[in-house]
């Protein structure tokens, strides 16, 4: 779910993904717009051959890492293909909505009409950035008791299974103060760990519980008065069979989820460009330091983690890892710094350079092999490698006060197939963050590690 085509680069920044691309009827302040078709993808290619990396240049020599012991054989690099139908486009690709942005839309547009008995046309909510967007509401009903509010997904361009789903609200009065949010049809049970949302509770994550909670905030004193909030997706148990939840543990349907609020197009060739003008940008002004993120959470993290290099060194890769070090050293820079969570990061040091989920799933034997070198227990090393996700993972070295020195390993690990993919002419460090992006908890530089 995560890039359209970015806009050329300014001097002194590095590209970001807009909001919203021109073409197409994807919402905007201001009159509801209707959502648009979806397109129809093909079938994916298959993965083309790994990539093989070139003979290392004459130039610097890797860095040793904080416990760059003998072990075990570097992996291959590999850098898997893109889907077919993200190749080639004669447009712009639109962006979407999350289920989450329409969730929290319902939401506000049922409570609306609990509050005024009266059937709402049109409903705004704010995205987590601040902007404010309009939707439709495709139905709503409403008694003096409860009211029902539907609003339908519009997943812009990308191939997203959710996309036309009816994202539906019920809602009612309660005596309690706060907003008190439910699951129901179609939206799934988490019933595994490692997903930041406790065993047994709906499949909502944490930006839109908090989205739905201010967009109902906005209609009604929460202080005063509650509401319970139930959240059902019509034909979410059949869609959530094209997706991996079963396999994480999440039952009965969707996953209602979304940092932005926005779906960008994933791994096309236009995100995969801007991110390689971004570093040519970056070294045509004389930079030799390209600092890798992954997100606009982790990029938040790097700028407040390295203040003294500008804004143009910061380049949100997504998952084109590969492509920016290619630039990279095309360009002559001399170093690279990535930044990066748990998941990403364990995809690097396996050695895969293009990390969408499609494409790669985190290695979790790599990660136990990380815990036994980070001076973990056998029974522990094997939990970590029976582990439902890489954040499941990073929670039990949490747990057992092996974050720093399992950590320090990955990012040891991610740096080696970094400078190998490099041919030996990048010298790199890498740094893990955790969730909120705010907080290196390991890094190969020590100085670096700010928490916990």
């Amino acid at each position: 779910m995560s890039g359209p085509a970015a806009p050329p680069p300014r001097p002194g920044k590095s590209p970001q993904p807009g909001p919203s691309p021109q073409p197409g009827p994807s919402p905007q302040p201001g009159p509801s717009a209707q959502p648009g078709p979806s397109p129809q993808p093909g079938p994916p290619d298959q993965p083309g051959p790994p990539e093989q990396p070139g003979p290392p240049q004459p130039g610097r020599s890797p860095q040793p890492g904080p416990s760059d012991q003998a072990g075990p054989a570097e992996p291959e690099l590999r850098e898997p293909d893109l889907p077919r139908t993200a190749k080639v486009r004669p447009r712009a690709l639109r962006t979407g909505w999350t289920t989450g942005t329409c969730a929290s839309a319902a939401a506000k547009a049922a409570v609306t009409a609990l509050r005024d008995q009266a059937e709402q046309q049109v409903v705004e909510v704010a995205l987590p950035s601040g902007r404010r967007v309009r939707f439709p509401v495709e139905s709503c009903v409403h008694d003096p008791v409860r009211a029902t509010a539907v609003v339908v997904k519009d997943a812009g361009d990308d191939p997203d299974v959710t996309h036309g789903a009816h994202l539906t609200a019920t809602v009612r009065w309660r005596t309690e103060p706060g907003v008190a949010l439910e699951g129901g049809v179609g939206v799934g049970v988490v019933t595994k760990p490692g997903l930041g949302i406790a065993v047994g509770e709906p499949a909502i994550t944490a930006t839109p519980r908090a989205m739905i909670i201010q967009a109902v905030g906005e209609v009604a004193d929460l202080a005063a008065r509650g509401v319970r909030v139930v959240i059902s997706v019509p034909g979410g148990e059949r869609m959530a069979r094209k997706t991996t939840n079963a396999r994480l543990g999440i039952l009965g349907g969707i996953s209602i989820l979304g940092t932005t609020g926005i779906v960008r197009p994933f791994s096309t060739a236009s995100w995969r460009a801007s991110v390689e003008q971004a570093v040519s940008v970056m070294a045509a002004q004389g930079e030799r330091t390209a600092v890798l993120c992954t997100g606009g959470r982790t990029e938040q993290g790097a700028m407040a983690l390295l203040p003294e290099l500008p804004e143009v060194c910061f380049v949100e890769v997504g998952d084109f890892t590969g492509a920016a070090i290619r630039r990279a050293l095309a360009a002559g820079l001399d170093r690279v710094i990535f930044v990066g969570m748990a998941g990403k990061l364990a995809k690097l040091a396996a050695g895969v350079l293009m990390t969408h989920y499609t494409r790669s799933k985190v290695d979790l034997g790599l990660l136990g092999e990380l815990t036994s070198a980070a001076g973990g227990r056998a029974e522990l090393a094997a939990e970590v490698a029976a582990a439902n996700t890489g954040r499941h993972a990073y929670e039990v070295w949490e747990r057992e006060g092996l974050l720093r020195a399992a950590g320090d390993q990955l990012c040891a690990r991610v740096r080696s197939v970094l400078v190998r993919a490099g041919q030996g002419q990048l010298t790199a460090d890498v740094a893990m963050v955790d969730f909120t992006g705010r907080t290196v908890v390991a890094a190969t530089r020590p100085e670096w590690v700010t928490g916990p």
